[in-house]
């Protein structure tokens, strides 16, 4: 009909014919003519059409559905605000589409989980007190870490369970466990995964306890100790054991996996201290826990070498989001560090720092070793000073012969 109307032959009837053919009026085939040579349109126009963002979604799940209600949330926004009748057109149709309306209880838990995260990203899980020892003229009350099975009690001196530490020793939050600690809080806020690694004796374990040892509520933490030369059935037993969980161990690797996948459905932090003795297939089972949908968990790696053991597994060392090291005890730390760690120290402190090069070597297993050996030569005979012919002999004690 256009080459013939530009060519000044279109008639009426040719009119009539195409509008029976597309099924319109006559009128609607001569409005698509002048579109045509006015705009040089020949498709039809599209209207605008209404769409809900995904906070208006949020809104309306938050009111229970109650349309009414979104409409007075976006007056009250301000701005241009569509009909209450267009509203309910649009919702209706969405929900048609199959588009389905969010659990408010769902989306309370997410944005209580988000301000959660962002919490424990910003305070990074902040343990004892900044600079030195923990310190109080009243010994704090025993405080508990949640537990599947029970709590991690933290004693008068600071230490959490698992920590040994000489009597009157204290522990100190040094850079080291500071920098565990923020990086841990990252990994929680994140549900990631973490290696602390480092020489043996660095304290490495202290610091990821002291991390732990006060957790945001709705937060578990569980220690899944970690067999010698283990097998996945081994691994797999250990984590249902450290779990708590009721009834007998599953006969079947599928029903065990399921138990332990529903007691994963919470916030929970599991550790693996000597993590450098897992194999592959017991570091690809800790994959399958991590990666199940219905899981959420921070997977906390520990020990010497763990860093070692994860390269043999590329597609689980991909997913840890921190790797982060203890190093030795810096030397410009030894004073301030031995002397909040133990009272003794304080006598000794213009030599400490050659205590560290001859013995400690900035070892923390080392020098509460040689605590523990000087309050012994202290306590047996009264009269004994504390010089350097005395911790010379103490050495040989602490450190075997090269």
């Amino acid at each position: 009909m256009l080459e013939l109307d530009a060519a000044g032959a279109l008639t009426t009837a040719h009119v009539r014919a195409g509008a029976q053919v597309g099924g319109v009026s006559v009128r609607t085939v001569w409005r698509w003519l002048e579109a045509a040579r006015t705009d040089g349109r020949v498709e039809r126009r599209r209207r605008d059409r209404l769409e809900l963002s995904v906070q208006a979604w949020e809104v309306l799940a938050q009111a229970g559905g109650n349309v009414a209600a979104l409409h007075r949330h976006l007056k009250e926004a301000g701005g241009e605000v569509p009909s209450l009748a267009s509203l309910h057109r649009v919702v209706h149709r969405d929900l048609q589409a199959g588009r389905v309306l969010p659990d408010r209880a769902a989306l309370r838990r997410e944005r209580e989980e988000q301000q959660t995260r962002q919490a424990l990203s910003e305070l990074a899980l902040a343990g004892p007190c900044e600079g030195g020892a923990a310190k109080s003229s009243t010994p704090p009350p025993p405080r508990l870490v949640p537990e599947a099975t029970g709590g991690l009690p933290v004693g008068e001196s600071g230490a959490p369970a698992g920590v040994a530490l000489p009597a009157g020793a204290q522990l100190v939050r040094t850079s080291s466990v500071r920098a565990v600690a923020e990086t841990v809080g990252q990994a929680m806020a994140a549900e990631g995964a973490v290696c602390v690694f480092g020489d043996p004796g660095r304290g490495k374990t202290a610091a990821v306890r002291m991390a732990l040892s006060e957790v945001p509520s709705g937060w578990k933490v569980t220690w899944v100790p970690v067999p010698v030369r283990p097998s996945v059935a081994g691994m797999r037993r250990a984590v249902f054991d450290a779990l708590g969980l009721t009834g007998r161990f599953p006969h079947t690797s599928a029903l065990a996996d399921a138990a332990v996948a529903g007691a994963l459905g919470e916030a929970r932090v599991l550790v693996f201290d000597e993590a450098q003795r897992l194999p592959v297939p017991c570091l690809e089972y800790l994959q399958s826990l991590w990666d199940h949908p219905g899981t959420r968990i921070t997977l906390v790696l520990c020990g010497a070498g763990c860093e070692r053991a994860l390269s043999r597994l590329p597609q689980l060392a991909s997913r840890v989001g921190a790797w982060q090291e203890v190093p030795r005890l810096a030397g410009a730390e030894v004073a301030a560090v031995m002397t909040g760690f133990h009272p003794l120290w304080r006598a000794v402190s213009a030599d400490l720092m050659w205590i560290d090069r001859s013995c400690g070597h900035g070892t923390f297993r080392t020098w509460a070793a040689l605590t523990a050996h000087l309050q012994n030569a202290l306590l047996t005979a009264a009269d004994t000073s504390v010089d350097r012919a005395l911790l010379r002999r103490l050495f040989q004690r602490v450190a075997p012969p090269l």
